[in-house]
């Protein structure tokens, strides 16, 4: 397994310079006022059980800037002498501690290995922090994360003398530099084998937490981690879109829908494939997938440089109105099948959002019917993820026996450039062809 796809992954790309993390810091701090403090802290741990942690993620926010993904690490920006000094807090070294939890770059090593001025023992920061806070006028600080920070800012500042980095950042983050989209390519592709992978081993009577496992493994092997937790819903399960528990068993003749992808670095791919766990279509399940598809098709062809954020969901409702008003499940007009007692009914979310250091990445609300404010640009990334769900369980609707239980979504990552949209998951097979002649070829 991970054999014969694995062979056509190139190399893990060298990732995010540090004269690239230095050139993010300048351009955010040039939005900043020089009287002002910045402070960026990182995801707190959290307890899983006892005396186990959940794998510590670092906060994105922190990792743009600095790379620095140790936990209880904190950046401040502070002015001084007529320029922007960047100071990052750690945990200094403790060879007992290492000894159990790994070893740590400690306060000499950060200063060497990434991008910042000064390194200051996290031990001490109560003390340097009052001092840095008691020359500035304003705080940038993202509360919630580090208590100890958020009682040394309110203990100095009023909640009027403080201001929310996060904007700014957002806006910075939209745009990815081709370093970033090399990361997000090769998460792509180690996202689009675990997917073949899938489909290759799958077989009716498998649970669907052995297919998660399979594309879970397939992440490790390839030194990446799932972006989120994987979705792996066959049946009515499929109808479900946050489905969670993958612990029934797929039977033959359901569809399978997959929503997994992996992070490699910080930057995440995220892929949801829908095939027949016995690799046949029904006509009903045909029929519904082929409409799914031809709505995403036309989607992507709508992500262009200037065009409206809003445009490929206008699009994938405008085409799934038309096909289920030909397959008789909605009645015309168009106009009419289009909104919430149409289509809405079976397709309720968005078909796309933006795409980078968090799966739902910053820089703009998800894309929805009212969202027409933004405009693609180069170097944004949008997923496209067009969907049907005709939920057995549902009470809400009326739906012919025929198509109840069928739940179909397809979802690729798509790069804005000039020369048109790139399809960075573009190796994952989803034509119907391509994958009834893939599942159990194993």
């Amino acid at each position: 397994m991970f054999g014969e796809e694995s062979s056509t992954l190139g190399a893990r790309p060298s990732g995010i310079s540090g004269a690239e993390r230095s050139q993010r810091q300048a351009a955010f701090l040039a939005e900043i006022d020089t009287d002002s403090l910045v402070l960026i802290t990182n995801n707190p741990t959290a307890s899983r059980s006892a005396d186990v942690n959940h794998r510590h993620r670092a906060n994105s926010y922190l990792l743009y800037l600095t790379g620095w993904t140790e936990p209880n690490g904190v950046v401040a920006f502070h002015h001084s002498e007529e320029k922007w000094v960047s100071r990052l807090y750690v945990m200094p070294r403790d060879i007992l501690r290492e000894t159990w939890e790994g070893r740590r770059p400690g306060v000499e090593g950060a200063l060497t290995g990434w991008p910042v001025d000064e390194t200051v023992s996290r031990d001490d920061i109560a003390e340097d922090l009052a001092s840095l806070l008691k020359n500035c006028n304003r705080v940038y600080h993202i509360r919630g994360l580090d208590s100890e920070v958020d009682e040394l800012v309110d203990a100095a500042f009023s909640e009027a003398e403080l201001s929310d980095p996060r904007p700014i950042l957002d806006e910075m983050r939209l745009c990815k530099s081709d370093a970033e989209i090399a990361l997000m390519q090769h998460a792509a592709d180690i996202g689009s084998i675990a997917h073949i992978e899938a489909m290759r081993n799958c077989k009716p009577a498998m649970g669907e937490w052995q297919m998660q496992a399979i594309l879970e493994g397939c992440f490790v092997y390839h030194q990446s981690e799932w972006a989120y937790p994987s979705i792996v819903g066959s049946g009515d399960n499929a109808t479900i879109l946050h489905y969670g528990e993958n612990s029934d068993e797929m039977r033959g003749g359901d569809v399978v829908l997959i929503d997994a992808g992996c992070e490699v670095d910080g930057y995440a791919c995220d892929i949801t494939r829908s095939f027949p766990v016995n690799g046949k279509f029904s006509d009903e399940q045909r029929a519904i997938y082929d409409l799914v598809l031809k709505s995403q098709l036309a989607a992507i062809d709508a992500v262009k440089v200037g065009a409206p954020y809003s445009d490929p969901h206008q699009v994938v409702c405008e085409v799934l109105a038309q096909g289920l008003i030909e397959l008789g499940i909605l009645d015309g007009p168009l106009e009419d099948a289009k909104g919430e007692d149409g289509v809405r009914q079976f397709f309720m979310h968005g078909t796309g959002h933006w795409l980078g250091l968090d799966v739902h990445d910053v820089g703009g609300a998800r894309m929805s019917d009212d969202e027409v404010s933004l405009e693609f640009e180069p170097g944004m990334v949008v997923t496209i993820e067009p969907g049907l769900y005709f939920g057995a369980w549902r009470d809400d609707i009326t739906i012919d026996e025929r198509w109840a239980g069928i739940g179909i979504r397809i979802e690729d990552d798509v790069l804005v450039t000039e020369d048109g949209p790139v399809v960075l998951t573009a190796s994952c097979p989803k034509s119907a062809e391509e994958i009834e002649a893939l599942v159990g070829s194993a």
